[in-house]
Parts: structure tokens; sequence; C-alpha cells
């Protein structure tokens, strides 16, 4: 595929409030944290900031609320260089993630949706898509709302990703609406109903598309036409926060494919730019620019 449009990236943008800790907290324990930090987030945010500086144009279809963390995320994806004119701003707080990243560089995610779940396609969001290259989803949007973006992507001709997460019972019925389906493993278990991810890859690939597993620190498996067609492994990196990091690899795969490089080449980018993003703190702050990713590859 040609760049003949932007990335038309539709989904979340919330603040993290990001804890460092050893562990997990019990039950009812109280733990000693070591660090505190707030930055911008959102799988959308995330994906729209991973494509702009891998070089895509990007627009933003989001929603935030009237307050400070809403006009901080305004400011910072302009600031990257992301069209922020379908940001919308209403009375609803802006949504928050509070993410406990322990010692280790692993990460858990509370997610409150706050203006997040606006379920309205407005008609400048839909003008956006008609004209998009690619159109890139998550489901921290509500589900109708994400479909109804895939149905008019698909019909415009442009490019459709989806990223299952977090995965939802009933987000089988999209699948079928995905050009490429990116799933980490334990959501294309889940999509799929497999009990193997090779098998799930084969299967969430079946409805025609393309489905790209990532699995951190194994790799990558690509399957097509209900076949595994690529595995490609991961760096070996001292990974500080992973919180980002699938993020990173769609963003990447998606400005890539656009510019006409063949999915091979595409996945490499995405897993080197992924590879990169976890020996950083923070999930858009860390993410890589396209220089970096081209020098990685070398």
């Amino acid at each position: 595929m040609s760049e003949a449009g932007p990335v038309v990236v539709l989904g979340s943008a919330n603040m993290d409030l990001v804890t460092r800790q050893p562990r997990l907290p019990e039950p009812g324990e109280t733990m000693a944290g070591t660090d505190f930090t707030t930055g911008p987030g959102g799988k959308g945010l995330n994906q729209a900031v991973a494509a702009r500086r891998a070089g895509a144009e990007v627009m933003f279809l989001g929603a935030v609320g009237d307050d400070g963390f809403g006009g901080e995320l305004r400011e910072f994806l302009a600031g990257e260089g992301v069209d922020v004119s379908g940001l919308r701003t209403g009375p609803t707080a802006t949504g928050i993630a509070q993410v406990s990243v322990l010692d280790g560089g692993e990460n858990s995610i509370v997610i409150v949706a706050g203006a997040n779940a606006a379920d309205d396609l407005t008609d400048g969001d839909r003008a956006w898509i008609a004209r998009a290259a690619a159109v890139v989803v998550q489901l921290e949007r509500p589900l109708a709302l994400v479909e109804e973006a895939l149905a008019a992507a698909r019909a415009a001709g442009a490019l459709t990703v989806l990223t299952p997460a977090p995965v939802h019972p009933d987000a089988a019925r999209l699948v079928a609406l995905a050009d490429i389906l990116v799933p980490n493993e334990a959501e294309a278990l889940a999509l799929s109903g497999c009990a193997d991810v090779e098998a799930a890859a084969r299967r969430l690939s079946g409805a025609g598309g393309t489905a790209i597993v990532t699995r951190g620190a194994r790799g990558v498996l690509v399957a097509r036409d209900a076949e595994i067609v690529a595995a490609v492994p991961a760096r070996a990196v001292d990974a500080v926060d992973t919180t980002g990091a699938g993020d990173t690899f769609v963003g990447v795969l998606v400005a890539w494919l656009i510019r006409g490089e063949p999915l091979e080449r595409a996945v490499d980018a995405a897993s080197v730019a992924a590879s990169i993003a976890v020996t950083r703190p923070g999930a858009a702050a860390a993410m890589p620019e396209r220089a970096e990713i081209v020098a990685a590859l070398g």
C-alpha cells in the first residue's frame, strides 16, 4: 500500500498515573512504592505517537474532558505533530490509567474510561476515515463505535488494523473487518478459544486477514490464510518498562506499511522499535523516532 492519506487512529487518550513497586500488593495490604509519575497514555494516543514518530502523517480521533489532564493530552499530541482537530472536549472527565510497574519491568493497569466512553462517530470522524490510508483501532473505546469505524474504513478502502485490547467477549465479530489483527498472546488465546498460541494465530487469520501475535521476549508470530508464515525473534534487551511496547509495535508497523514496505520488513521494524521502547521508562515518552529505528535495523 502506498501512502495516499493519513493514518487515522480512533482510540483512547488517558493520563497515566504510574507507580513503581517491587511486586503487586496482596488484598488489604498497603505497600511502599519507589516512584510516582504522570504522563500521556491510552492505547490510541500511544499508537498515534508511535506512528507519527515513525514518520507517518497521523490524525487522532478521540475525546478528553474539559480539565487539566485533557489540556495536557491535547498539548502533548499537538507537540508530537499529531493532528488533534478530531480530538473532542466534553463535560466528562478525561480518562485515566493506574499503572503499576514492577521492578522487573512488567506492569498491570487499571483503566477508568471517562471521556473515552463517548460512543458516537461524528460526520467529521467519517470524513477523516474516508480519506485515510489506514485506520487503527483498539478496544478502549465502545465496541459499537470501533465496529462502525472499521466498517467505514473497509468501505473506503483503507487498511484496517485492530488491537483487540482489552479483549472483549464480543470482539470476535470485529476480526473479519480487520486486514491486520495485532493481539498479544493472552488476547489471541481468549479471542480464538484456542489453548495454543500457534493454533490461535492460525484460527484468527482464517477470517481473511493477517494475524500478528506479539509474545514479548519470545518474539512475534505472523499468520495468514490460517497458516503460520513467519516467526520473528525478539531482540535481547534489558527491559525497564514494558507499558507501551505493544502500542509502539502497532504504530510503527502501520507507518512502515503505508510507505509500501513489505509486511516482513514492517514487522521487523515494529519489533525493533518495541525493543527500544522497553529499555526506557514510560509509554509514549519511550517511543523511538524513525531514524533510530532505521539505524537499529541496520
